[in-house]
C-alpha cells in the first residue's frame, strides 16, 4: 500500500503551505496588536513626561535608551555582522523619519488630549495602505479596502472634525501621519531583505545622533527619580514596540496588517482613562466599536483567504 502523495504539487503539500502561511500571518497580526499596546503605553508616559521634562530632552533620552540597550544586548552576540546592511541610505532615512514622527508626537501630546491625538494619528493606516499598493505593489482586495475605510470612518466619528474646532495643534499629528506612513512603508520594504536586528540598531543610533544636536540647549536637572523612571519606561516601550513591529512585517504584508493598527486607539483610550480620567463619550465609543468590528472582520478575512484554494497570480 502506498502512502499519501506529498509532492510539491500535491493537495497535501498545498494545504500544508497554506496552513504555514496562515500561521505566519496570524502571528504577524498578534505582533502588531502587541506593538500597538507598547506604543499606547509610550504615548501615555510621554504625555506624563511633558509636565516636567523638556520635550527635546525626552526625545533624546527615548532614542539614547534604545541605542544603548540594543548595542549592549546585540553587539556582543553578533559582532560587526550587526552593522552590515545593503541599504545604508535607507537605514538613515528610516531613522530620520522615525525621529521626526517621535518629535511631532511629543509636541502633539503636550498640547492635545490622548483621544484626539490618537484618532488623528490613526488616519495613517489608510495612507500606509495606499503607499503599500503604489510603491510596494502589494495587492489589496476590495473587501480589505472597505475594512480600512471602515476603520477610518470610526476614527472620524471619534474625532468629529465637523464639530468643535480644533486648535492649531492639529497640524502636528497631521505631519506625524505623513512621516510615519513613509516610515512604515520603508520598514516593510527593508524587512524583506534586511536583518531586523540591524534595522533596530540603526534606528536607535540615527535618532540619538540627530537628537544630540539640540541636547546642549535643552538639558536640565530633573526634580526627582520618578521622572527618570518615566523616561526609562518611554525608552523601553519605544524600543520593544518598534522591534515587534519589524517582526510583524516579516510575517505579513503591510496591507494585511493595516486594519489592526487601529487597535492602538483602544489602548490609548484605556491609558487616558487610567492616567488622566478621560472617559470616552457615546460617539467615541461608537467609533471604537467600528474600529473593533473592522479589525475582527479583517482577522476572519485573513483566515478565510488562506483556506480557499490559491490561484496562480497573473504575470
Amino acid at each position: 500500500m502506498t502512502g499519501p502523495i506529498t509532492g510539491s504539487g500535491s493537495p497535501a503539500a498545498c494545504k500544508s503551505t497554506r496552513d504555514i502561511e496562515s500561521e505566519r500571518i496570524l502571528a504577524g497580526i498578534g505582533l502588531v496588536l502587541l506593538a500597538t499596546a507598547c506604543f499606547a503605553t509610550l504615548d501615555t508616559a510621554t504625555k506624563l513626561s511633558t509636565a516636567g521634562v523638556p520635550i527635546l530632552m525626552g526625545v533624546w533620552f527615548r532614542y539614547a535608551f534604545q541605542a544603548a540597550a540594543t548595542t549592549a544586548v546585540l553587539l556582543p552576540r553578533h559582532g560587526m555582522a550587526l552593522l552590515r546592511t545593503g541599504h545604508p541610505k535607507y537605514q538613515m532615512l528610516r531613522g530620520a523619519l522615525l525621529l521626526t514622527s517621535s518629535t511631532l508626537a511629543f509636541f502633539s501630546l503636550r498640547y492635545m488630549p490622548m483621544a484626539e491625538f490618537t484618532s488623528i494619528v490613526l488616519i495613517a493606516p489608510l495612507v500606509i495602505t495606499l503607499l503599500a499598493a503604489l510603491t510596494l505593489k502589494e495587492q489589496v482586495s476590495p473587501l480589505r479596502w472597505v475594512l480600512v475605510a471602515g476603520g477610518f470612518l470610526g476614527t472620524l466619528v471619534i474625532l468629529r472634525p465637523g464639530g468643535e474646532a480644533l486648535s492649531w495643534a492639529v497640524l502636528l499629528p497631521i505631519g506625524l501621519v505623513l512621516t510615519n506612513a513613509w516610515f512604515q512603508v520603508l520598514t516593510s520594504k527593508l524587512a524583506r531583505t534586511e536583518n531586523p536586528l540591524t534595522m533596530h540598531f540603526y534606528t536607535g543610533w540615527v535618532g540619538t545622533l540627530l537628537a544630540s544636536v539640540a541636547l546642549p540647549f535643552v538639558w536640565t536637572a530633573l526634580p526627582g527619580w520618578q521622572w527618570w523612571a518615566l523616561l526609562c519606561l518611554m525608552g523601553f516601550m519605544g524600543t520593544v514596540g518598534h522591534f515587534i513591529l519589524i517582526l510583524a512585517y516579516q510575517r505579513a504584508p503591510a496591507s494585511t496588517l493595516t486594519p489592526y493598527l487601529y487597535a492602538q486607539i483602544a489602548f490609548a483610550m484605556l491609558g487616558g482613562w487610567l492616567m488622566f480620567s478621560q472617559v470616552p463619550d457615546r460617539l467615541s465609543l461608537i467609533g471604537i466599536s467600528m474600529i473593533a468590528v473592522c479589525g475582527a472582520a479583517g482577522a476572519w478575512l485573513t483566515v478565510r483567504e488562506r483556506r480557499v484554494p490559491i490561484e496562480p497570480a497573473e504575470s
